[in-house]
């Protein structure tokens, strides 16, 4: 199963940095896939933003994922499609973008948008921004860059794709001027997907995050029905369903087994992490349910996604 971690500081106290550079730290040494880390710019004082502090990890680690989320709303595509590629090359190819499908009204209002957008809008707006920045992440073929300084060449012409979108919400040309990263783009994890965001997220994602529901098995059946239609491996997309940090060892088991997920998302505190990497995991390794180590360097490799080999 791969395994994942959400900051969750439930207690409302500021985090030093400090604080989250151990527990990435924590993580990273019990091998799990990759931290995820929220953000929103309606939040109490004292959170960091959320891509600023991937960088900042980045540094403290080498193996863990490193994934952030940033909003639609509050960041242009291009902006933030150049931000994710220059964390994944940070990196050495560990980033990944959380995008949600849910609209925070608080969030929009400090941006111009005080009403917000209708369902319908924000839906299509969003659709087509996460298009824009994986078109704009897949700008250069991987041996585009020459630095060819005798020849003068710095890249060659045929290996950069512009963009050139123009949609009904964005106009972007295109390329990036970052170079692709030891995994080729960023992962594109999705959250907060409703029935009707369930295409877009077969479409688009890498990985999903799902609430834990009553027919769990139904739900995933269903979506790999929707990847498969999409033209994608119906394993291509990883599904982790979000999970409490009480959490014990026999449910996870139980709910992998079924074949209701890939894996899970366990939302905790930085104090909570001690007693699941000392407790929980080692039961999980012990039945054979979770991987010693990395298998790679990228984020990709550790989750199996396509592009991960490194």
């Amino acid at each position: 199963m791969h395994l994942a971690v959400s900051l969750n500081n439930a207690s409302g106290q500021p985090l030093t940095f400090s604080d989250l550079a151990g527990f990435a730290k924590q993580a990273e040494a019990a091998g799990l896939d990759m931290i995820i880390l929220d953000d929103s710019v309606s939040d109490s004082a004292g959170s960091f933003e959320a891509t600023t502090l991937l960088a900042a990890l980045a540094t403290v680690t080498s193996r863990i994922g490193l994934v952030a989320a940033a909003s639609t709303v509050t960041h242009q595509p291009y902006n933030l499609a150049r931000r994710f590629a220059s964390l994944d090359v940070i990196s050495h190819g560990r980033a990944g973008w959380q995008a949600t499908m849910a609209q925070a009204p608080r969030e929009a209002a400090n941006f111009s948008r005080p009403d917000g957008f209708s369902d319908a809008d924000f839906r299509r707006r969003t659709e087509e921004y996460i298009g824009i920045v994986q078109g704009l992440w897949q700008g250069w073929d991987t041996d585009a860059l020459l630095f060819d300084k005798a020849g003068g060449r710095f890249h060659a012409p045929e290996k950069m794709h512009l963009l050139d979108h123009k949609g009904e919400f964005f106009s972007v040309r295109g390329p990036l001027n970052v170079a692709r990263s030891l995994q080729g783009k960023p992962v594109l994890v999705m959250s907060d997907v409703s029935e009707a965001d369930l295409d877009i997220a077969a479409r688009t994602a890498d990985v999903i995050l799902l609430d834990q529901a009553q027919d769990a098995k139904a739900r995933q059946d269903d979506l790999r029905r929707r990847i498969a239609a999409c033209g994608r491996e119906p394993d291509s997309v990883k599904l982790l369903l979000n999970v409490g940090a009480d959490v014990a060892a026999d449910s996870l088991d139980a709910s992998f087994r079924s074949q209701n997920c890939d894996g899970f998302n366990i939302a905790m505190a930085p104090s909570a992490i001690d007693g699941f990497v000392s407790r929980v995991l080692p039961e999980l390794q012990r039945r054979g349910l979770v991987r010693a180590d990395y298998p790679g360097t990228t984020l990709r490799s550790h989750l199996g996604l396509a592009g991960g080999d490194q």
